[in-house]
């Protein structure tokens, strides 16, 4: 172990000597790149196969009773695997990666390089309503973050490079590259420098020729566009997109309260049992909720609603135009349900899938209904395609990412102005009933949520155990005016505090209220401390954010507050340290 040590310690060495900072960034986010398209491909090719031998064998007609049972099946081998096998939660992708960066100096936990592969694998193939792309994020970010700790890269070298296998993971899953760095920037990227650009380029752009390598390089949602954009339809384009935003409100709100009532639940079991139950019966009444919903969506956009019957009861009532529309709704509504139980039940997946699912069906259903009331005919695939940007624009709150993740997915940049319409209307809805996306709530509530508050971020980095200044010379309260004058000739601060024998503060002097006696010896055996000390309000402890102690700093006129932990004793924090070692941070992160 001790020659392990020393030869890692050597080429650290060797490295910073001889390979500058650039270059070694570049190399990494090359190699994060080539990972998480490793990741991609491994995510993608053990779902598909799951689903193959579950499903491949069914006709269009036949009504599968496994459907109730596949999902619980997949989550149980989940729930084993987190609890027998790594013996702690995977957690979910993004909001772990934004958790990292934002409250945990970027550190993630080694299992993550795999456990969100296997257990996404169990989830998605036996049919969990849920998506690939957070644990593929999640898994970039754990290889990230272990690669990062293990060549001792600073805070915001770590960021950087978690945002690197952000953007590889939705390269690589999506074969969107250009959507990937956009969605690094939108939603996960603190901060954004000329010397951050080329990495992310690099990250993107090796993990998906990794993907299409592997892959194809066929798009995931191939359209063919057969109509373009009409400026007379832009009021249907509007009024879709205000449609999609309150369905993004509809999913955000469905999603938050159900993770809300699962948290709650102390038995993972009972979780299990009651989120697998409900999932059982969607699955297998609305076949169309199993999984992805890959083939789904393509049925969408090429104006098919066949997904909404097949497999199901209702398979002899797909010529019923009204249980059609009775199909579209119900199937758009329960998505959010399914996806939401997927999550609370214990399995482990993304969101974007299941919001393009919902995208593309509301877009169906909203020239489908047009059609029918002989207003106008609408294209089913435009409409479509912008129900998706809608979706991913709201729920996420990433009208970019979804604007330029749409027309690479589907090949659809002909439409990029109905996309853009369509992203910033549903965007512009959403945010007047939820401030904020799925992703980021729960840290937002919690007050961590750093990511695209730089200064937020330099305080959260900054301990106060680092700050505190221990050489105040202290005196007891019991102790007379002559003591105290002893203690202020050897001190070399203006202030000094008083503890008792069991070194809890008493109190503190201020050497300028005492001035009017200092010098008067008569009074050196008469006056006590504890007649001269007063209790410091505001004070502050160790384990306290050094957010909430600049709030203290600027709210009072203080220059230095006690630390006192458990009532003892421990030292002062300055306004002055705390500022010198706020802008020293500042310039690292600023540096280019």
């Amino acid at each position: 172990m001790a020659v392990k040590s020393s030869l890692i310690r050597r080429f650290l060495i060797w490295r910073v000597k001889n390979i500058d900072d650039k270059k070694f960034m570049i190399f990494l986010s090359i190699l994060i790149g080539v990972v998480v398209g490793f990741a991609a491909v491994i995510i993608k090719n053990s779902v598909h196969l799951i689903q193959n031998l579950l499903t491949n064998n069914l006709g269009t007609q036949d009504h599968n009773y496994m459907y109730f049972a596949y999902p619980a099946i997949g989550i149980l081998l989940v729930l084993i695997f987190t609890k027998y096998i790594i013996h702690r939660p995977v957690g979910h992708g993004i909001p772990t990666t934004l958790y990292a960066i934002s409250k945990n100096n970027g550190k993630i936990k080694k299992h993550n390089m795999f456990s969100s592969i296997i257990a996404s694998a169990f989830t998605v193939g036996f049919g969990g309503s849920v998506g690939l792309e957070g644990p593929t994020v999640a898994t970039g970010a754990a290889w990230g973050s272990n690669i990062s700790h293990f060549f001792r890269l600073n805070f915001r070298q770590v960021t950087l490079l978690l945002a690197c296998a952000s953007a590889g993971a939705m390269s690589a899953i999506f074969k969107a590259p250009i959507a990937a760095i956009v969605f690094v920037l939108e939603v996960i990227m603190l901060d954004l420098t000329l010397s951050s650009l080329l990495p992310l380029l690099f990250a993107s752009v090796s993990a998906v020729i990794t993907s299409y390598t592997f892959l194809g390089m066929d798009k995931l949602y191939p359209i063919e566009i057969t109509q373009g954009f009409d400026i007379g339809q832009i009021h249907y384009y509007i009024l879709l997109g205000i449609l999609t935003g309150l369905v993004s409100v509809y999913f955000s709100r469905t999603y938050k309260s159900l993770q809300k009532w699962f948290d709650r639940q102390n038995n993972s079991y009972s979780k299990w049992i009651v989120g697998v139950s409900v999932l059982g019966i969607l699955i297998f009444l609305f076949p169309a909720l199993y999984g992805e919903g890959y083939e789904s969506i393509n049925g969408c956009l090429s104006g098919n609603h066949d997904h909404l019957f097949n497999n199901s009861l209702f398979f002899n009532l797909q010529n019923n135009i009204i249980w059609v529309f009775v199909l579209f709704v119900l199937v758009i509504l329960l998505k959010a349900v399914a996806t939401s139980v997927t999550f609370g039940a214990g399995g482990v997946g993304g969101i974007f899938a299941p919001t393009l699912f919902i995208g593309a069906n509301t877009g169906l259903m909203f020239a489908n209904i047009f059609a029918y009331l002989g207003i106008i005919n609408l294209s089913n695939s435009n409409f479509a395609l912008v129900g998706m940007v809608g979706l991913i624009a709201g729920v996420l709150h990433a009208p970019l990412t979804a604007i330029f993740l749409i027309a690479e997915i589907t090949g659809g940049y002909d439409l990029i102005m109905p996309l853009m319409i369509g992203a910033s209307v549903s965007f512009a809805t959403t945010r007047i009933f939820e401030r904020y996306s799925v992703y980021t709530y729960q840290l937002a509530r919690r007050g961590e949520l750093f990511t695209h508050d730089k200064d937020k971020v330099v305080l959260s980095i900054l301990k106060v155990t680092k700050l505190i200044e221990t050489d105040f010379l202290t005196i007891n309260p019991e102790a007379s005016l002559g003591d105290l004058i002893k203690v202020i000739s050897e001190s070399k601060r203006n202030i000094v505090p008083v503890t008792d024998d069991d070194n809890n503060l008493q109190g503190i002097v201020f050497i300028n209220d005492i001035r009017n006696i200092m010098f008067k010896p008569e009074r050196y055996d008469s006056v006590y401390v504890k007649e001269l000390m007063f209790m410091p309000s505001p004070t502050v402890s160790s384990e306290e954010s050094m957010e909430d102690i600049a709030k203290k700093f600027q709210q009072t006129s203080h220059y230095n507050l006690p630390v006192i932990d458990n009532g003892k004793y421990v030292g002062f924090v300055s306004r002055a340290n705390v500022f010198s070692a706020y802008r020293n941070l500042l310039k690292k992160f600023s540096e280019d």
